[in-house]
């Protein structure tokens, strides 16, 4: 941080270390002003027809740097997350606590065993040319080839920047990270990590990262060009989604993680008794968690009457406050209170429990209200059978989770044949951690990171 109390942001270049305070703005989440270097795409991206620094580097040199730099990324000991910590406690909406949990767990994204799986489940033998032989006797080589990769990143978590970049080293083509104005820090202190490393490594110099506002024309006009990029991966809300779509053209992709709504299932088994009822609250409320991913469950339907569905809305509130940490993070947006408000004394469906400070919010009604619970706000919506709420999912559905497991069976196909991507046992929606070797909304994003090549022989 500056004398004057506004926070430094360092950008990459192709691996090399930027600093400078000659642009500024303020941040989106809680208005906190900060600096960067102006931004310099001349510098920071690869032009063709040149190969990226790791194109041709043996995809076992890849992973040992890689987990190499996973062992740096230790909290206590590294001086770059230390820094990035502090700034982005400043930033974020998610709690201290949360944040320096999710740093602490930062080098776990960079395990052997977790890349390895990640590769082998996302690009598999594509890593390498692979020979096929077809039916009519001639063969072709097969090879998942490196691109260049345009990130738009966002910014509800650290992880996402760590996955982000052991993925796009995973694909070995060169990488452009946009970074969010709630996560200014995660990416440049991985990176500086590994400058410690190795300065020169090829991995490293396939990196860039800086941040300038979305929608910036100057810069955006200069980098969505297919003489730069092939494919765009874009995360974060409806508006920054669209407002890439806005420059997606002919021979540029655009590999799309859009805002996504996930629920949970919660069937009468769980009112088999006092015991049961505050297991069953505590998975539920495990799976709200901050509430500041995709993953986490907002809408909440429940199998029983009323009477039951309260006693579970009193435990969920409980134990939603005691998950909450030392700070709440974000608190109930206005958006939400004016719809309460509104809503007050005009349905006699509508119960609340909790309070608007961010440590939890319950609101049950007999239908899904038109609001998107964030905050800790999580909305219980009382059906007579669990198939009832297969009416209320559509592709925007990204997790179900569902009590108890034994209906998963019945309720799978309902749900998924609806548009929903994922389905967990309630409680397990983070449970397995960041999506490595599995889809993520609908797709394995890693192998639309790499461009399918074919090397073919002619028929003898």
């Amino acid at each position: 941080m500056s004398e004057s109390g506004i926070l430094e942001v360092t950008h990459v270049a192709r691996g090399q270390l930027v600093r400078g305070t000659s642009a500024h703005y303020t941040s989106r989440d809680r208005g906190v002003r900060f600096a960067t270097p102006e931004v310099d795409v001349a510098a920071m991206v690869w032009p063709r027809p040149q190969p990226g620094p790791a194109f041709q580097l043996p995809i076992a040199d890849v992973i040992d740097f890689l987990v190499a730099t996973g062992e740096r990324l230790r909290l206590a000991a590294n001086p770059h997350l230390q820094a990035a910590l502090e700034g982005t406690c400043q930033i974020n909406n998610l709690a201290p606590d949360r944040v320096r949990a999710s740093y602490e767990r930062l080098g776990d994204f960079f395990g052997r065993e977790i890349l390895e799986f990640d590769l082998e489940h996302g690009i598999g033998a594509g890593a390498r040319w692979r020979s096929v032989e077809r039916p009519n006797g001639t063969t072709l080589a097969v090879r998942a080839y490196p691109i260049r990769l345009l990130h738009f990143l966002a910014g509800n978590g650290p992880e996402l920047a760590a996955f982000s970049i052991a993925r796009g080293a995973l694909t070995r083509g060169v990488n452009m990270l946009k970074m969010a104005s709630n996560d200014l820090f995660t990416a440049p202190a991985i990176l500086a990590t590994m400058a410690d490393l190795e300065p020169d490594h090829p991995v490293l110099r396939s990196f860039s990262a800086a941040y300038w506002r979305g929608g910036d024309a100057a810069v955006e006009a200069a980098l969505f060009r297919k003489e730069y990029f092939d494919t765009v991966v874009a995360w974060g809300g409806a508006s920054a989604i669209r407002s890439v779509q806005n420059h997606i053209g002919p021979g540029l992709d655009l590999v799309a993680l859009n805002p996504k709504v996930s629920v949970s299932l919660i069937g009468r088994e769980a009112f088999g008794g006092p015991s049961t009822v505050e297991f069953v609250a505590r998975c539920a409320a495990r799976d709200v968690g901050p509430q500041e991913a995709c993953q986490n469950s907002r809408f909440q339907f429940v199998e029983g009457a009323v009477e039951d569905v309260d006693t579970f809305c009193e435990r969920l509130l409980e134990h939603l406050v005691s998950n909450t940490g030392e700070a709440p993070g974000r608190p109930t947006p206005r958006e939400i209170r004016d719809a309460l408000t509104a809503l007050d004394g005009q349905r006699a469906d509508i119960k609340v429990w909790g309070d608007f400070s961010g440590r939890g919010l319950v609101v049950r009604s007999s239908s899904p209200l038109d609001i998107y619970p964030i905050g800790r706000t999580v909305n219980v919506v009382v059906v007579e059978d669990l198939a009832d709420a297969a009416r209320y999912i559509d592709v925007a559905a990204q997790t179900v989770g569902i009590y108890p497991a034994e209906r998963k069976p019945e309720l799978r196909e309902m749900v998924l044949a609806a548009g929903a991507q994922r389905v967990v046992t309630l409680g397990g929606v983070t449970m397995q951690g960041a999506p490595h070797g599995r889809p993520h909304d609908g797709f394995y994003v890693l192998a639309r990171m790499v461009r399918w090549v074919s090397d073919e022989e002619l028929p003898v």
